[in-house]
């Protein structure tokens, strides 16, 4: 942490605010959550930005507020509104954590975003980061806002070669905002540092000639510019094998499962799948007896429609889809039900089981 206080002493502190500052006013995008400094639609927008680009983000913020204009009106809707209003959006973990806190909002602080360090961290899902974001841009109070686009810039500007992979490192980068940030205009510095990184000091290929603060780079003028941040690299991808199965009764409605409430997607609705552990390919009559084993159903394969690959952050889902038929003795209960193609607009799915939709619609022409 010595070397990074050593680099801020050779910046001009008030004269890189103002730079940053100055430029963010003049060229900052229009954003929905922008309109106002609502901390609810800042609480939300910034949910909804972690891990996903900006311009994914508006037509799903822009419908969530439809929905949900209010805390109230978002603690009060049930469990499958919110996931699907979220659909699409991956990441499902985020959007229940977030309902979780709003209701706890809603019931302990009267509807109002707390606006302290101590209570809005101790909100589910609210991190160091979102926490910062919401306290400096919805209330003007100076507390760093560190995820990885600030990590770069400031990795850059001040010459920090700490690995940004690793979480101790944050701090290192929050106590460097500390010491930069505007007092006077701590929702714009917070919001300039996010916006430089996201148009002008990207990961690759900086516009160094067109960055308001170049001047006060020390990366840039050292060269090194592009070989910062470090940044290790992740574990590599885990592969899971599945068979999935569009399965129709009688009347040519189609069986759909609730996943656990707890895991992975948990809480969507999908197709009936099985893992595959086996590394050869199985014939119809295996998959059957997985499908049998796991959930006691007796199903009918048909023809096997084809294969899609859906890419987590930490393993890879290669889903070979099938069509085919269930017993009539199937009961259906609260995780298993029985839909039209036109019900499903009801039900949250993950991408990945559109994918698998689209891909069965495309064989039924």
């Amino acid at each position: 942490m010595v070397n990074e206080l050593k680099n801020i002493e050779k910046i001009s502190i008030k004269k890189f605010q103002d730079d940053l500052i100055s430029w963010f006013k003049a060229e900052q995008r229009e954003l929905p959550w922008r309109k106002d400094q609502d901390p609810y639609k800042v609480w939300v927008s910034e949910i909804m930005l972690q891990q996903t680009r900006v311009d994914t983000v508006i037509p799903y913020f822009n419908r969530f507020i439809e929905w949900f204009p209010t805390i109230e009106d978002l603690a009060e809707a049930n469990d499958d509104k919110v996931l699907k209003a979220w659909e699409g959006l991956g990441y499902y973990s985020r959007v229940r954590n977030l309902h979780s806190a709003v209701k706890e909002v809603n019931e302990k602080y009267n509807g109002q975003v707390p606006n302290t360090p101590k209570e809005i961290s101790s909100l589910k899902g609210v991190g160091p980061y979102t926490a910062g974001a919401i306290l400096s841009i919805a209330y003007g109070i100076p507390e760093p806002a560190v995820d990885g686009n600030v990590m770069r810039v400031l990795s850059r500007i001040l010459s920090i070669w700490e690995d940004i992979a690793k979480p101790s490192t944050r701090k290192v980068f929050e106590n460097a905002v500390r010491q930069l940030i505007s007092h006077d205009e701590p929702s714009e510095f917070n919001q300039a540092l996010m916006e430089l990184g996201a148009l002008i000091c990207t990961p690759t290929s900086p516009s160094c000639l067109l960055c308001p603060v170049r001047e006060h780079c020390q990366g840039f003028h050292e060269g090194v510019e592009t070989d910062l941040p470090v940044k290790s690299k992740k574990n590599s991808q885990r592969t899971v094998e599945l068979a999935a199965v569009i399965l129709k009764d009688d009347s040519g409605r189609i069986l759909i499962h609730k996943r656990p409430g707890s895991g992975l997607l948990a809480n969507l609705w999908e197709f009936p799948n099985v893992e595959i552990h086996q590394p050869f390919v199985l014939e119809r009559a295996q998959i059957a007896d997985l499908f049998h084993d796991s959930f006691d159903m007796d199903i009918q394969l048909e023809k096997g429609i084809g294969q899609i690959e859906h890419i987590f952050s930490h393993l890879i889902w290669n889903i070979r889809v099938y069509t085919g038929t269930i017993s009539t003795d199937f009961q259906e209960s609260i995780d298993w039900k029985f839909i039209t193609l036109a019900d499903m607009e009801e039900y949250a799915f993950p991408v990945s089981y559109h994918k698998i939709l689209k891909l069965y619609q495309e064989h039924s022409k």
